[in-house]
């Protein structure tokens, strides 16, 4: 069959499922209330970016008698791509559970590199820590989530108390982190060996010194005092966010830690975020115990 014969199937493929996933959007999205748009920089920054330095807070319409605790989620996409946007379903299932969702953006390569990228996300984590009562939101009990590259930045996060100490805040304001299929908590090591195909367009984001590979390497920043990390994996995910997840709760493990792995079988890379469409997904019921929500 030809390229513009397949075309003509495509929306009789598609439609449906649209009009579906269109329909469940509203319908969760009533418990919620989404402010789009906001920006975490200041826009006389010099360096702000218009689209790539502003989030979205998603809050319970119910108003409770304490504030929620907040989640902030960071995003995937190999370090060059991804869009908050795509991910308000995240958003509107965490608040109708009871949590202030903040979905960010931060900018990519190649306008940028992971050090740019991870100084974006500490900035949003401090917008949070300071207006998140706003929206009510409980800046004391302040966790990270994040899948793939956004799984990463938000260990790093979480490990290198430098990153928020430059922005106002010595003390970590972050809980605890829960990691999603993550990548790149060990890209020293990776980058070092280069063992798969096309390992050489993460020199693009992450460039060429080794220095730098380890600095923004969650896995030599963790100590004793770090949050605590709860982690899932695929698993039939790609080894080396296996083999580096599991070698990162090792090392949590030898520092006095006690994180927990959780390994989805069958579930690739991708349809580990997909699934949390889902809001009773076993993400979100360990989430929510995580946070102290969940039974």
């Amino acid at each position: 069959m030809s390229f513009s014969r397949r075309w003509l199937y495509l929306p009789a493929l598609l439609v449906l499922p649209l009009l579906l996933g269109l329909a469940n959007e509203y319908a969760t999205a009533r418990p919620s209330r989404r402010t789009q748009n906001v920006a975490y920089v200041p826009a006389s920054d010099p360096g702000f970016d218009t689209e790539r330095h502003r989030l979205d807070v998603y809050t319970p319409k119910k108003k409770a008698t304490a504030p929620y605790p907040v989640v902030v989620f960071i995003h995937g996409g190999s370090w060059d791509s991804g869009n908050k946007n795509f991910y308000s379903f995240i958003g509107r299932r965490l608040a109708k559970q009871g949590v202030v969702a903040v979905v960010i953006n931060y900018r990519l390569a190649p306008a940028v590199q992971v050090p740019q990228m991870a100084d974006d996300c500490a900035r949003a984590v401090a917008w949070t820590a300071q207006h998140i009562a706003e929206y009510g939101g409980d800046p004391q009990r302040l966790f990270l989530m994040g899948h793939s590259a956004g799984g990463g930045l938000a260990a790093l996060l979480a490990a290198d108390n430098r990153l928020l100490d430059r922005h106002g805040w010595p003390q970590n304001p972050v809980k605890g982190v829960l990691l999603d299929d993550p990548a790149g908590l060990d890209m020293y090591d990776y980058l070092q060996k280069q063992e798969y195909p096309g390992d050489a367009q993460y020199l693009v984001p992450f460039g060429k010194n080794p220095a730098v590979w380890r600095d923004v390497s969650a896995m030599y920043h963790v100590t004793a005092q770090t949050p605590p990390m709860r982690l899932f994996i695929g698993g039939e995910t790609y080894p080396s966010i296996s083999g580096s997840s599991r070698k990162f709760v090792s090392k949590l493990h030898s520092l006095g830690q006690q994180p927990e792995l959780t390994v989805l079988p069958g579930k690739k890379h991708a349809p580990m975020v997909l699934q949390l469409y889902f809001q009773h997904n076993i993400i979100y019921q360990e989430l929510l115990k995580f946070i102290g929500l969940g039974a």
